[in-house]
């Protein structure tokens, strides 16, 4: 298969979705592989690199767009990547479809079979390429809700793990999976006054067990969301539905019950965000400040730590990728259920239930794909 691996060019994102060692395990396969010029820069893997593993370097997007079978990326494609996909292409890569009205329906439009790594599961409903990046960006959340915290980024000027004789700032985490617990550590471990919330039980027996007495658990409700809340510094978002638009959680009516200077920290932004004063933010400018209330709603976090984020996502994306590339993607999907789910969108249907629901178009089964054809 000729498989294509285009430079990202969402904002200040400097990750790839492939690496020199990938391209290697690809190339040993059998497989041709054409990487853009320059995509390797921002994890410090020049094309020399990518040509000692295997890869033919292509001097712009256009060339790979237009003759590749397969396109590996990291992020959803760009309006201006999405003019360029063409029918019968396969598109792996991040899509976080439910929110985005606009490249689901041009994604429909261009015939593409696109496989979403964050919908792709594992045993016990696990979303196994979605949980390195959910562990990135658990982490990156206190470090970035710590930076805006500081009274020169419009915050209340408190120091999450405060000094002897000065109480540390107060975290509420809500959402108890693998956001939410490495947010809570990273606060933890600062020294932070942690609280997390979930809806689960089970989860939050297995965050007090973990955490003992170094952070409290909470079930999530209004009440109890509105309580914590009102006593925060720092405010973590990360609930997921997978697949779907995460829920509002945090009102705008609910800021004015918040201290001026409070930070809140969205990291479902992806999903459309669980505040509901939440936009997409960037690298380039992260925050803006509603009702006294400062917003960090970067949609691509990990990007900003790249080569660490690269290598953890090529470690549990490239097992799949070869199995698209050496079975095809029909006959991968059908000796792998977990990889089937990834499906969202093929031939002009919208394949995945959840995006199907949220947007309004008719839903066709991924099993009904894959009893049709060869």
């Amino acid at each position: 298969m000729l498989i294509g691996c285009p430079k990202e060019v969402k904002n200040h994102e400097y990750r790839v979705g492939l690496t020199p060692e990938s391209v290697g395990e690809l190339s040993a396969h059998g497989h041709d592989i054409w990487v853009e010029t320059g995509a390797g820069d921002g994890i410090d893997c020049g094309d020399d690199e990518f040509v000692q593993a295997g890869a033919r370097i292509a001097d712009c997007a256009d060339e790979i767009f237009a003759e590749c079978e397969m396109i590996v990326k990291v992020k959803e494609p760009q309006a201006e990547e999405r003019a360029k996909l063409r029918p019968g292409q396969i598109l792996y890569t991040y899509l976080h479809l439910a929110p985005d009205a606009e490249q689901t329906a041009d994604l429909i439009g261009s015939g593409v079979t696109a496989i979403a790594y964050e919908t792709v599961t594992g045993p016990s409903g696990s979303l196994p390429l979605l949980k390195p990046m959910s562990q990135v960006a658990g982490r990156m959340s206190i470090q970035a809700g710590a930076n805006a915290l500081e009274k020169a980024h419009g915050g209340r000027g408190v120091l999450l793990g405060g000094v002897p004789g000065v109480l540390p700032g107060k975290v509420v985490v809500i959402g108890g999976g693998v956001v939410g617990f490495n947010a809570a550590q990273m606060a933890v471990g600062l020294g932070a006054d942690v609280t997390i919330f979930d809806r689960d039980p089970d989860v939050l027996e297995r965050l007090a067990i973990h955490f003992e007495s170094r952070a409290k658990t909470r079930l999530s409700n209004k009440a109890n969301l509105i309580d914590a809340i009102s006593e925060a510094d720092l405010v973590v978002g990360a609930v997921l539905l997978p697949g779907a638009a995460a829920p509002k959680l945090v009102t705008r009516d609910m800021l004015g019950d918040m201290k001026p200077g409070a930070v809140l920290a969205d990291i479902a932004i992806d999903q459309g965000g669980c505040f509901e004063t939440s936009r997409p933010t960037t690298h380039s400018d992260p925050t803006f400040i509603v009702d006294g209330i400062v917003h960090y709603c970067v949609a691509n976090m990990p990007g900003a730590v790249a080569r660490t984020s690269t290598y953890a996502l090529n470690n549990v994306t490239l097992p799949h990728a070869l199995k698209i590339a050496d079975l095809g993607w029909r006959e991968a999907l059908r000796r792998d259920a977990y990889l089937a789910d990834g499906l969202n969108t093929h031939a002009g249907r919208v394949t995945y239930r959840a995006v199907a629901d949220e947007l309004g178009y008719d839903y066709t089964p991924t099993a009904d794909i894959l009893a049709q054809g060869a």
